[in-house]
């Protein structure tokens, strides 16, 4: 029997092509198209189609496709958006990720933490884990920020293991702009990091 054109079915199919693949995605995306009800048995039949793809309980993406390795796995951050709810909490990269992303380590963690004004909440995606963890406004401050960045990620390092060869990858990556940010930010940064901020942003005063 074919679907009505103006059912949540159909509704949700023609949503979902309508986003790039690549999207990941909860069933809260759907609330205004139908019951929690309609829209859990509607992902249900587009992941048996072959439409979408289950990651784990309550989170799908639209994959993107590779012609010779077929289905690609989304992005660490794509996926911490989808649980955050974009639009209603924030993100900022913790510990081992903040540092990965920074350069200031090689590894890339399968435990990746973020810090959220949203609800905590840990999900396994294959050999990733994902792990939301609610913190406080001011460690909010900086999210999203290379400040929040470069808090986290020296925090994870610890004041015992940043020298000079850390300094020096940072100031490698960060551009004038950064320092300025930085500066603005100082306040909400621990006094050693703060230290750190300061001799980044002098070093771009005497450039």
């Amino acid at each position: 029997m074919g679907k009505h054109a103006d059912s949540t079915d159909s509704k949700i199919f023609r949503r979902i092509q309508g986003r790039k693949r690549g999207w990941v995605f909860t069933p809260d995306s759907f609330t205004d198209l139908g019951t929690r009800g309609a829209v859990d048995l509607a992902l249900m039949r587009h992941r048996d189609s072959g439409l979408i793809r289950q990651l784990a309980r309550g989170l799908y993406d639209y994959p993107r496709i590779d012609p010779q390795l077929g289905p690609l796995q989304p992005s660490t951050d794509d996926i911490a958006s989808a649980l955050a709810g974009r639009d209603a909490t924030r993100l900022q990269p913790s510990g081992a990720y903040a540092a990965n992303l920074l350069g200031l380590s090689t590894q890339v963690p399968m435990r990746v933490v973020y810090l959220t004004d949203g609800r905590s909440r840990t999900v396994q995606v294959g050999k990733r884990q994902i792990i939301l963890k609610h913190t406080t406004p001011r460690n909010m401050a900086t999210a999203g920020k290379i400040s929040g960045l470069v808090i986290q990620a020296l925090r994870h390092l610890g004041q015992k293991n940043v020298d000079q060869q850390v300094i020096t990858q940072l100031d490698r990556r960060l551009d004038d702009d950064a320092r300025k940010q930085l500066v603005k930010d100082i306040r909400y940064a621990p006094a050693w990091i703060a230290d750190i901020f300061r001799s980044l942003a002098d070093r771009e005063s005497a450039a």
